[in-house]
């Protein structure tokens, strides 16, 4: 008898996990014509809101990316947060610091959108490219080579890719495949979030009843939906306890009120604290981003931002070397992103202890994303040129015009899938994966943002990081600098 043998389905990239995560670095690579596969071990798409706020640097990626005004017109702004007193009096402060948009930082706030509602605006940005996840693939066993990785799902399935993403979360699959450490702590207890329908709150504000000592509660009105997140300390049963009959208990309890009435819960779950970072991101051709990569508490909006910039990161590196790149170039992504994820576990634990005082957990400057970057990156290339942006700087926005008086901002020449050159005109031709930008800075608003010297020039990386500030005297370190990128 004859056995016969299938030949595993080939693809360029295979990505395991269709999160926010997932879903970005998708996008990303269908945008470039990337051959590749996004598989989920759920048979649906997520449906509760773990993660709800979307910060500036998140939104400056996603206008990039072509979904912004959608998740714009979805979402809002964050309500204040009325902390309640034993006697019912309450005090209610802002979530954030008082920021205003710039023409050089056009976004200045958080977005409040539900994670379902940007998981759902992502996937109809990845149909528009011709694309959709695979439901209910759940990835097995993962073998790879110099070449590349066969990966085995559960029903016996193989893909054969040349690098495969593990986006799949806290529970990753991937990570342990790997033998990869997964260190850090978990805080005492556990937290419960539920997203419901309730009555007897008005929707202005995010709701918060006690403090560590007395089992905290909150009710956070979810923007674009009719329905309240309530997060505070898990209930003694567990998930068991986060029906509407066993929710209203603990409400009754914690608040002392009987006015707030639980109708319906469509998403609930309970979780440790935990703030965990990954000792590597790569082993071979196999990388982790997101929850996969790096766990941390809900607070401070971080955790879910932080995996969608690892994708933005990502995408464009994965591009560049199945395009003849050296393979180097994806060592990069572990050097740039875990630190930034190393700081955030940081932020994110110390905004969880204000958040259980009185003291609230009121957002800086630092959670909003804007001033990460990757100065001490192999590809922040210093040529010792002074100016206001600096090698792996995020680059500034800058209303400006075109040649033909038109209105154009920097973001909008930034936007696409290449690098791109602003300033002073140079020897250095645009050429497939360079666009050299030909504006006038009719209002200041660009040497403001950039300082640039007088015959100054900045080359921006794909995913808007400065990679070097030169002159005309560096036109020969620059050329050299992008044919090893592949251009």
């Amino acid at each position: 008898m004859t056995q016969a043998f299938t030949t595993p389905a080939t693809t360029d990239v295979l990505i395991a996990g269709a999160g926010p995560a997932g879903l970005t670095l998708a996008i990303d690579l269908a945008r470039r014509g990337v051959a590749f596969r996004l598989i989920d071990k759920a048979e649906r798409p997520f449906l509760g809101s773990r993660g709800k706020g979307l910060q500036p640097r998140s939104l400056e990626v996603f206008e990039d990316l072509g979904v912004l005004g959608a998740m714009l017109a979805a979402g809002g702004p964050y309500p204040p947060v009325r902390n309640y007193g034993p006697d019912g009096g309450f005090e209610e402060t802002a979530i954030g610091e008082d920021a205003t948009p710039s023409p050089a930082e056009p976004y200045a706030t958080p977005l409040m959108l539900p994670q379902v509602l940007t998981e759902t605006i992502l996937r109809q940005r990845l149909a528009q490219l011709g694309h959709a996840p695979e439901y209910g693939a759940e990835l097995a066993g993962i073998d790879q080579d110099a070449e590349g990785v066969t990966a085995t799902l559960a029903d016996g399935r193989t893909i054969r890719a040349r690098w495969l993403v593990g986006a799949d979360g806290g529970r990753s699959f991937v990570r342990p495949a790997l033998d990869i450490g997964f260190p850090g702590k978990t805080m005492p207890g556990q937290a419960m979030v539920a997203d419901t329908r309730l009555t007897g709150l008005t929707r202005e504000a995010w709701h918060v009843f006690g403090t560590r000592d007395t089992a905290q509660v909150s009710f956070c009105p979810l923007a674009g939906t009719d329905l309240f997140q309530i997060q505070g300390h898990a209930p003694e049963a567990g998930e068991a306890g986060l029906t509407p009959g066993g929710l209203n208990a603990l409400i009754r309890k914690r608040t002392g009120r009987g006015d707030i009435v639980v109708r319906e819960v469509f998403w609930a779950s309970v979780y440790g604290l935990n703030a965990r970072l990954a000792d590597r991101y790569r082993v071979g051709r196999v990388l982790l981003a997101g929850d996969a990569a790096h766990i941390h508490p809900p607070t401070g909006g971080q955790g879910l931002n932080t995996s969608i910039q690892d994708a933005y990161n990502l995408g464009w590196k994965l591009a560049a070397v199945l395009s003849g790149a050296p393979e180097t170039l994806i060592d990069t992504y572990e050097a740039e992103r875990r630190p930034i994820a190393a700081g955030v576990l940081g932020l994110s634990t110390d905004l969880l202890a204000k958040a259980m005082t009185r003291e609230g957990m009121k957002r800086g400057r630092e959670a909003r994303q804007l001033d990460l970057g990757y100065e001490g990156s192999s590809l922040s290339l210093n040529l010792g040129v002074a100016a206001k942006v600096a090698p792996g700087d995020r680059a500034p926005d800058a209303p400006c015009r075109g040649r033909d008086g038109r209105a154009v901002r920097v973001f909008e020449v930034l936007s696409g899938p290449h690098w791109t050159l602003l300033g002073a005109k140079t020897a250095i031709s645009p050429r497939p994966g360079l666009v050299v930008a030909d504006l006038v800075d009719a209002d200041g608003w660009f040497a403001e943002a950039y300082g640039l010297p007088a015959g100054g020039f900045a080359l921006v990386r794909p995913d808007g990081y400065v990679a070097t500030v030169g002159a005309k005297d560096d036109e020969a370190a620059v050329e050299a600098y992008l044919a090893h990128m592949g251009l």
